[in-house]
């Protein structure tokens, strides 16, 4: 049996990829997900699919929207995400996908900026968040409820409608108005870490030209499983998990929420598994907490089977010559490896990660014990795939080589710099942002600094505006000590500060459990009010920061640090819908508590 892969000639818009894939496998299935009244797994085809888009094309006509206009959805991953998606895009409207989570203020920027017309919503609750925010919601014309609204609910805005409602007794033909290719498609607003989002401007031919890249930098097979659950508004995820399946003809599986994923990935058996460096350190944090329980011999065993799993994974991939130690692998798989992959679904044929850095020590566990663990780098400006590794070439503290179509260089200040057809239009409504983001001769600016070896293979050595100088001129990386600081399953949350100043400190959110095992060895009440007010109490945590510190520069060491339970949220503004933190926001949030310390230790 053969992939039924369909070819890049083949179409020339987004829903012309769909209707490519309903012509080749009709009546495979498409999408599963779980049914919450049935409490079972429901499957689609990709005909089931077709017929549902049809019905909300005929919602959409009767609702008078023009080729152009702009729709919004702000609800979870889900096969109606895709139908709103396809019945949008087959119509010509463009698609502004918004996170589920994200605060009422930015939404209704984001609405207003947009000039949305629809926006489809998760359930009354959610669309009651924005009415209580007391937001401008500009000229909406209607919100979609995708759960139903009963007359108990009693709803005071006209606008809002129930999805039944909104497409009862309507049927159609799947409509597929003809596009042009780099005629805009959607505008994803960044998630950025300072000031408003930026509405990046993607054309149909900047996300196929990313999705079947994608396609082609991997050997794919037959019957290929994603699970989905990094949110669809973000361009990974939609790039990788959505349109590329398409081309494909993959499966999807929505995974029912990140706290049932573990159970999830038992069920569904996925191959495929894409996510950001945060779920593999949780999973690694908790490997590690799991050895701490485990005898003398199991320890040694599993940190065995790691390092000669690491040492044949240089030998498959050319990097290394063949070792005795390679002989104890059958066995140490059998006993070790398979048994702890077998909790991730035990047919994972692919791990790919991006979004942000992936720290190498995670990435050299999973790999050790057999996963390929892939690791790319891209930014929603790039649609958003510009480097990836490859099974065959994988070398994980590099971002991969980049993909087909598209060009790569190192530019003034070492910036990485990318030409090619997956590079934006440009940002809605912000010619001089979009005007800063280019070269004078056109190449995007990633804003990332890197080098790139003679093998093609790109690192990333710093952020152009992310590098702290402390008072004495030493350049440190914020991003790569908090990121080796969270490997630590201790640490939930870690901002470091230190700007112009003496020395470095941190603000350090604890996870609680792990925090009341640690409170116990230092006979100190977990719950105590003062026990981070506790001189020995910081020092006690600030060991175990320079534990994770160890490998950095002398002068990168953090001498204090301000300690809560309190985890950051997207909702108080201190995070962003891809949970990334808000540097300035956060030096907001704890001026005091930052000032305190330094003026402590004068």
């Amino acid at each position: 049996m053969e992939i039924e892969l369909i070819q890049e000639s083949e179409v020339h818009s987004l829903p012309g990829l769909f209707r490519a894939r309903l012509g080749k496998t009709p009546d495979a299935t498409a999408y599963r997900q779980y049914d919450i009244a049935s409490q079972q797994w429901t499957e689609s085809s990709w005909h089931e699919m077709a017929n549902e888009i049809a019905r909300w094309q005929a919602a959409f006509d009767k609702d008078g929207l023009q080729p152009g206009d702009k729709v919004a959805i702000m609800v979870k991953n889900s096969r109606e995400w895709v139908v709103f998606d396809q019945a949008a895009l087959g119509l010509g409207l463009v698609t502004v996908p918004l996170y589920v989570e994200d605060r009422p203020d930015n939404v209704a920027y984001i609405i207003n900026h947009a000039e949305i017309k629809i926006l489809f919503v998760q359930d009354r609750q959610q669309w009651d968040r924005l009415l209580k925010a007391d937001v401008d919601l500009g000229g909406l014309q209607r919100i979609i409820s995708l759960k139903r609204i009963s007359e108990e609910d009693e709803p005071d805005d006209s606008k809002l409608e129930s999805l039944s409602d909104w497409v009862f007794g309507l049927t159609g033909e799947l409509q597929t108005k003809e596009s042009n290719i780099d005629e805009l498609a959607s505008i994803v607003y960044t998630s950025g870490t300072t000031g408003r989002s930026k509405g990046v401007m993607l054309s149909h031919r900047n996300i196929l030209a990313n999705a079947f890249a994608a396609a082609v930098s991997n050997q794919w097979q037959p019957g290929e499983r994603f699970l989905s659950f990094l949110p669809l508004s973000h361009m990974l995820e939609r790039t990788a998990g959505y349109y590329l399946p398409i081309i494909l003809g993959a499966e999807v599986i929505y995974a029912r929420s990140i706290a049932t994923l573990g159970e999830d990935l038992q069920n569904i058996r996925p191959t495929t598994l894409i996510s950001v460096p945060r779920i593999y350190e949780r999973v690694y944090g908790k490997i590690q907490d799991g050895l701490k329980q485990k005898s003398f011999i199991a320890s040694f065993l599993f940190n065995s089977a790691v390092k000669v799993g690491w040492r044949k994974f240089l030998y498959d991939q050319g990097r290394a010559g063949w070792h005795p130690t390679l002989l104890f692998w059958p066995t140490l798989d059998k006993l070790v490896a398979t048994k702890v992959l077998d909790k991730l679904g035990g047919e994972l044929r692919m791990a790919i990660c991006g979004g942000a850095a992936l720290s190498e020590g995670v990435a050299k566990l999973f790999i050790g014990l057999g996963l390929p663990l892939l690791h790319g780098y891209g930014l929603t400006e790039s649609s958003p795939i510009v480097c990836v590794n490859r099974p065959a070439d994988n070398i994980p503290s590099s971002i991969g080589t980049v993909i087909p179509n598209t060009e790569i260089r190192v530019g003034e200040n070492d910036e990485l710099q990318s030409l090619g057809p997956c590079s934006m239009l440009g940002y809605w409504k912000n010619e001089q942002a979009t005007k800063d983001t280019f070269t004078e001769d056109g190449w995007l600016k990633t804003g990332d600094k890197a080098r790139i070896d003679e093998g093609g293979h790109v690192y990333i050595t710093g952020r152009l505006k992310d590098i702290m100088v402390l008072a004495n001129g030493e350049k440190i990386p914020p991003n790569d000590m908090e990121m080796a600081i969270e490997l630590d399953s201790l640490f939930e949350q870690v901002m470091i500060v230190g700007e112009a100043r003496a020395f470095l400190s941190a603000v350090l959110v604890l996870n609680p459990d792990a925090w009341a095992d640690m409170a116990v060895t230092l006979n100190i009440h977990p719950e105590s009010p003062d026990a981070f007010a506790q001189r020995n109490v910081e020092k006690a945590i600030l060991n175990r920061v320079s534990t994770r510190l160890k490998d950095f520069p002398g002068y990168a060491k953090i001498r204090r640090a301000h300690i809560t339970l309190e985890p950051w949220t997207v909702d108080d503004g201190l995070l962003t819908p891809t949970l990334k933190i808000k540097r300035p926001k956060i030096m907001a949030r704890f001026t005091n508590e930052i000032e305190a310390l330094y003026n402590e230790s004068r």
